[in-house]
């Protein structure tokens, strides 16, 4: 089921099965996607990446994310398009900028316990009921069950990655350094540029991902580079120079010795392995 606004607003709910997986590879412009299993033994490649999904896991994507479907029994989908719901306009109240969307390059997945399953239940049915609508609030209320939805999603993945303690200006520092890795990852690879970003110093950014993550602010950015190094080496025809440029790299020399610090193999190599 779609809905379509008439300033290119876009909203779609989708039952998945066997039959119309093809729907998980279809990508809209500024498109976010939250994907909830519903049945045991879920199988996608995300990023070239094989994932084993159970019942009731949900996985957030973005229009970046490359998914190929390997086996799917039963899924829900909820896409929509940034003039739809602006979750960067909206962050004060969803809060899911740099946690479920936007979070550098993990890929988040929670899920949802049995205490919790009859609210998403609820807010799936609520969801269908009034994409039948055809009123002048039609919009209003999908958007307010869409944010109920983002609220939901993102309460359960802080408290089940450990997130949720953390103090607020803390947490509020994590989100905006994986929302700023993934603004500018290609132009500013230093701990210190986002140090200085975020007004801080790195030793307090390194200090701060000490407490929630084994992963240093500078592998994450590393991490971000080589997900889009893979992504364009396995995806498209770019040579490797133009993969190196586009990641910010104007010495392809230079790109291909950090890409085989990272993978172990150079970019021509891995091209041919994938």
């Amino acid at each position: 089921m779609e809905f379509k606004g008439n300033t290119h607003e876009y909203l779609r709910l989708e039952s998945i099965s066997s039959e119309n997986c093809f729907v998980l590879k279809e990508k809209i412009e500024s498109g976010l996607s939250l994907v909830w299993m519903m049945e045991e033994s879920n199988r996608l490649k995300i990023d070239g990446q094989d994932f084993d999904f159970q019942k009731n896991e949900v996985i957030c994507l973005t229009e970046f994310h490359q998914t190929e479907v390997l086996k799917v029994t039963a899924m829900r989908l909820v896409r929509f398009n940034r003039p739809f719901f602006c979750i960067i306009d909206h962050d004060s109240e969803v809060g899911c900028r740099g946690i479920l969307f936007f979070g550098a390059s993990q890929l988040p997945v929670f899920t949802i316990p049995d205490a919790d399953l009859e609210k998403f239940e609820l807010l799936w049915k609520m969801f269908l009921v009034e994409m039948q609508s055809r009123d002048e609030l039609q919009m209003d209320m999908l958007q307010m069950m869409l944010k109920r939805l983002l609220i939901l999603a993102t309460r359960l993945y802080k408290e089940q990655r450990h997130l949720a303690p953390l103090a607020k200006n803390n947490l509020d520092l994590v989100r905006e350094f994986n929302f700023l890795v993934e603004s500018h990852f290609k132009t500013k690879h230093t701990v210190a540029d986002y140090a200085e970003m975020l007004h801080r110093s790195p030793k307090t950014l390194s200090n701060v991902f000490a407490q929630i993550s084994p992963k240093t602010p500078l592998q994450l950015i590393n991490e971000r580079k080589m997900l889009e190094a893979r992504r364009l080496l396995r995806y498209t025809d770019q040579a490797v120079s133009e993969v190196a440029y586009a990641i910010g790299y104007d010495d392809v020399q230079t790109f291909s010795r950090f890409f085989k610090t990272q993978e172990g193999i150079s970019p021509s190599a891995f091209r041919e392995q994938n």
